[in-house]
């Protein structure tokens, strides 16, 4: 077991854990209600990056400390400098940041246990899967504010759809979890004391697979989502074709067939 903050100079904006191959990122700004500061999204890109390189992490836990998940961009940091300079660059860089969680080659699991608002409902559309306690809550409230919230639209809408979504932007008002769960911007609605076995029980289940099928299938499902549907199935007909030529996919297929566990060589 180890558990370390992530080497930077925000260390303590986020905490990094590592047990079994499962990494949990944790935002670690309670006070602040885990807002994104420049420097917690700093933060999370580098340890995104570290972590995309490391074989050794099958599956990453995102996970908030204190009782929201996370309440969005720092909007006191906002306001100290809001010049479109300022402005346009923080979104860019967070927008980098939601990206690269797509882009990732290990699954991302959200473990919400409390509000998630604005860019916090962002990142849990941006999230692989995402697993809420029955008391949490989702919104984009933006408008309420005078700011649109227009990239985190860009998440949520390619989560639960654009009527939706739009519902969301427009009004601004909080969802619930089953209302959450019902748009699929969770997989699964718990009680508090079960959240975490159930995010572990999600969390081992991926761990226990091939991070190189992991490394291909994920990019590849999120890359086809964009394409025509003739060319979306030559795509995926490829990526298959050059899994199949990998040591993974013929250890576990002869497991299988030989009624064994599959020893994984991540190639």
């Amino acid at each position: 077991m180890n558990s370390t903050s992530v080497p930077s100079s925000n260390q303590t904006l986020l905490l990094r854990h590592d047990e079994a191959g499962i990494t949990t990122l944790t935002l670690n700004r309670p006070d602040r209600r885990n807002a994104l500061s420049d420097g917690l999204l700093d933060a999370l890109q580098d340890a995104l990056d570290t972590i995309a390189a490391d074989k050794s992490v099958k599956v990453i836990i995102l996970a908030g400390n204190g009782p929201v998940f996370c309440s969005g961009h720092d909007l006191n940091e906002m306001r100290a400098d809001s010049s479109y300079d300022a402005i346009h660059a923080l979104f860019k860089k967070c927008s980098k940041m939601m990206a690269a969680m797509v882009q990732m080659p290990q699954p991302i699991i959200a473990r919400v246990h409390g509000i998630a608002t604005a860019a916090g409902c962002q990142l849990v559309a941006s999230c692989d899967l995402a697993v809420a306690i029955t008391e949490a809550r989702f919104a984009t409230p933006g408008v309420t504010n005078g700011l649109f919230c227009s990239t985190p639209a860009v998440a949520i809408s390619r989560a639960i759809g654009p009527k939706r979504a739009m519902e969301m932007l427009l009004m601004g008002d909080f969802i619930d979890a089953e209302t959450a769960l019902a748009y699929g911007l969770v997989n699964k609605v718990v009680a508090t004391e079960d959240l975490d076995q159930t995010v572990m029980d999600y969390a081992a289940s991926i761990a226990g697979r091939s991070t190189l099928t992991m490394s291909m299938g994920k990019p590849a499902f999120y890359d086809q989502l964009d394409m025509e549907l003739n060319e979306a199935y030559t795509f995926a007909s490829d990526v298959m074709a050059r899994n199949m030529q990998e040591h993974d996919a013929h250890e576990g297929i002869d497991a299988f067939l030989q009624k064994r566990p599959p020893e994984w060589k991540g190639r």
